[in-house]
C-alpha cells in the first residue's frame, strides 16, 4: 500500500466560491431538483469531503489499523469490546442490585444469566458484525432485541422454576436497552466524526458512462459521514470527466463477446488506488451481461462489486429484494401516507401539544409580557401560511419584529437585503427584530404558539416548514411535494442548520423526510431538536 502524506495530495476536486454555501460554511452546489448537480457537485464540493478525499487517497486509516483491503471500513478497535461489555454489565448489574434490594432469592444466578442471555441475543441478531457496529442509532432494533431477551429469560424462568417476582425483573432489565442504545449513539457519534476526517471509510472505485460518474461522484461529495470515498473513476468511453476525479483507466464504448479487457482494466485501476470495492453506474453502454462478465471477474480476483440503481435518498427499509427467473429486482416501497402509524402521529401530536399548552402556560405569560413591555404591537403574530395538500391555516408565533414588519419586507426584498439563496427571505441581522424577538428565536421560543396549530390539527410536531403563499407560488413540481405532508414545528431543516442552509439542501431534506417518513425517525427528531435548541446554530 502506498502511503502518503494527506498534506501532499492535491485534493482531485476543487472548491467553489460560490452558488451557496452548506452547513458549517462549506460551499456546496445542488441542482434544480434539491440534489447535488451531476458535476456541480463535486466541483462545488465542501472543504470537508475534500480533505476527507486527500487522506483517504493518503491510504492510511489512522482511526483503525492501516489499509486491509476489501474491509468494510477499519473502525476503532474499541467498538466491539466497549458494545459487549456495555451490554453484559448494563443487564447484569441492574439485575443484581434489583433483584438484592428486593430480597429476591437467586439474586447473583439471575444477574449471571442476564449478562449472558443480553450479548448472546444481540449477537444472535448480528450486531456486532463489523458492518453493524456504529452504523446508525437503532433505537428501535435495541427494543425488539430486548423483547427476544424478555422470552428467553422468561423461558429459562420457567425450565429452572425460578420465582422471582415478575415485575422486579421487568424493572431491573429495564436498564439494559437503554444503556444500550446510549454506547450505540455515542458510538454513531464517533464513527461519524471519524469519517468526516476518512478514518472507517472504504475506498471506492467507479465504473460507468461519464455523466453517470459526475453524478454519483457528486452526491457522494455533498455530504461526508457516509463510508465512501471516491479513490478514482474508471470512465466508459472517450467523453470528458467534470467531476475531477483521478482517470488511469478507460473502458471501450463496446466490448466483444468474452474479451477480459474491462476486467484487467478496472484490475489495474483498484490496484493502482488501492480501491475496496468498486461502484458500478449501470448505462447503456454497461450491458447486463457486460457487467455480469465483469463482476465476475472482480469477484474471483476478491475485489467487492455494488451496483448504483441510480435511486436518491431511498431508506434501506423501503428496498426488497426478488429475483424471478433469474433476474435482479428492487422492489421500492411507497411512502407512507395513510394507516395505523399515521393515526398514531395524529394522536401524539395533539397529545403532545395539549400537554405542552398545559405545562408551558406559564411561559407564555412570561414571553407575552416581556414583548407588550418592550415593543409595540400585540404579543402574538398572525401569518397565513401553507399546510398539507397546500391548503390554507393562520399560524401563530410569539412575535419577534416590529409591528410593521410585513410593510418593511418589501422594501428589504428590493433593496436586496434577501441573504438566501431561495425562495425565502432571511436575514442574519434582520433590523425588524427587537431585541427580545432576537433572545426568542436563539431559544426558539417563538414556535411554542404553533401548539395551537398542531392541537387543530393544521400542522404537525415534526414535519417541513410551513412555507408562505407567495413562496408556494413559485414551486416547481419537486417542490410541491413538500406539502405532501403536514407542516411541523420542527423536522430535518431544524436539526441540520436551520437558516444556515441553502434552499436546495433545505428542499433536499424536506423531500427526504416525506419520501422516508416512520414514527421512529419523528421521535429521533424531536430528541435532536433538543440539542439544536440548546445550540442555537442557525436561529436568527
Amino acid at each position: 500500500m502506498r502511503h502518503v502524506d494527506a498534506q501532499s495530495v492535491r485534493p482531485a476536486i476543487p472548491v467553489a466560491s460560490e452558488r451557496g454555501t452548506g452547513r458549517n460554511g462549506n460551499p456546496l452546489a445542488f441542482g434544480a431538483q434539491g440534489q447535488p448537480a451531476s458535476a456541480a457537485g463535486a466541483l462545488n464540493a465542501p472543504l470537508g469531503y475534500t480533505r476527507r478525499r486527500a487522506r483517504a487517497e493518503g491510504g492510511r486509516t489512522a482511526h483503525g489499523r492501516a489499509g486491509a483491503p476489501h474491509g468494510y471500513g477499519q473502525k476503532a478497535a474499541w467498538y466491539l469490546p466497549v458494545a459487549v461489555i456495555v451490554d453484559a454489565l448494563g443487564a447484569g448489574v441492574p439485575t443484581a442490585v434489583t433483584l438484592h434490594a428486593g430480597g429476591q432469592p437467586h439474586a447473583l444466578p439471575a444477574a449471571l444469566a442476564a449478562a449472558l442471555a443480553w450479548p448472546a441475543v444481540r449477537a444472535v441478531r448480528g450486531r456486532y458484525a463489523a458492518s453493524a457496529l456504529g452504523e446508525g442509532r437503532g433505537s428501535f432494533q435495541v427494543l425488539g432485541d430486548w423483547l427476544v431477551l424478555l422470552g428467553v429469560l422468561a423461558v429459562l424462568r420457567t425450565a429452572f422454576g425460578e420465582v422471582t417476582e415478575p415485575s422486579t425483573a421487568l424493572a431491573a432489565l429495564a436498564w439494559a436497552p437503554l444503556l444500550t442504545a446510549a454506547c450505540r449513539r455515542v458510538t454513531y457519534h464517533r464513527l461519524i466524526a471519524a469519517r468526516r476526517e476518512a478514518h472507517a471509510v472504504r475506498r471506492a472505485l467507479v465504473i460507468g458512462e461519464p455523466g453517470a460518474a459526475d453524478h454519483v461522484v457528486g452526491h457522494l461529495a455533498a455530504r461526508t459521514e457516509h463510508a465512501y470515498v471516491v479513490v478514482g473513476v474508471v470512465p466508459v468511453g472517450s467523453a470528458k470527466l467534470e467531476c475531477g476525479a483521478p482517470v488511469t483507466e478507460r473502458l471501450g464504448v463496446l466490448e466483444p463477446a468474452g474479451s477480459k479487457d474491462d476486467a484487467a482494466a478496472v484490475l489495474r485501476a483498484a490496484r493502482e488506488h488501492n480501491a475496496d470495492l468498486v461502484l458500478v453506474a449501470p448505462g447503456p453502454r454497461l450491458s447486463a451481461e457486460r457487467l455480469r462478465r465483469l463482476s465476475w471477474s472482480l469477484h474471483d480476483a476478491g475485489l467487492p462489486v455494488a451496483l448504483l440503481p441510480g435511486l436518491v435518498d431511498v431508506q434501506v427499509r423501503r428496498v426488497g429484494l426478488d429475483a424471478p427467473a433469474g433476474l435482479l429486482v428492487l422492489h421500492i416501497a411507497p411512502p407512507v401516507r395513510h394507516g395505523v402509524q399515521l393515526g398514531l402521529k395524529s394522536a401524539l401530536d395533539r397529545t403532545g401539544a395539549a400537554l405542552g399548552l398545559l405545562m408551558l402556560a406559564p411561559v407564555f405569560c412570561v414571553v407575552a409580557l416581556a414583548i407588550r413591555l418592550t415593543s409595540p404591537g400585540p404579543a402574538f403574530h398572525r401569518q397565513v401560511r401553507c399546510g398539507q395538500h397546500r391548503a390554507s391555516f393562520t399560524m401563530w408565533k410569539f412575535r419577534t419584529m416590529v409591528a410593521d414588519a410585513e410593510a418593511r419586507k418589501a422594501e428589504l426584498e428590493r433593496s436586496g437585503a434577501n441573504e438566501h439563496d431561495g425562495l425565502m427571505f432571511k436575514m442574519r441581522r434582520d433590523p425588524r427584530v427587537t431585541a427580545v424577538g432576537r433572545l426568542l428565536r436563539r431559544c426558539s421560543l417563538d414556535e411554542l404558539p404553533q401548539l395551537f396549530n398542531v392541537l387543530r390539527g393544521e400542522m404537525s410536531l415534526v414535519g417541513p416548514r410551513p412555507p408562505l403563499p407567495e413562496e408556494v407560488d413559485r414551486y416547481d413540481e419537486v417542490a410541491m411535494r413538500r406539502l405532501a405532508v403536514k407542516p411541523g414545528i420542527t423536522g430535518l431543516w431544524q436539526v441540520s442548520g436551520r437558516s444556515d442552509l441553502s434552499w436546495d439542501e433545505t428542499l433536499a431534506l424536506d423531500l427526504r423526510y416525506v419520501d422516508n417518513w416512520s414514527l421512529a425517525g419523528d421521535l429521533e427528531v424531536m430528541t435532536r431538536t433538543v440539542r439544536a435548541v440548546v445550540d442555537g446554530r442557525g436561529a436568527y
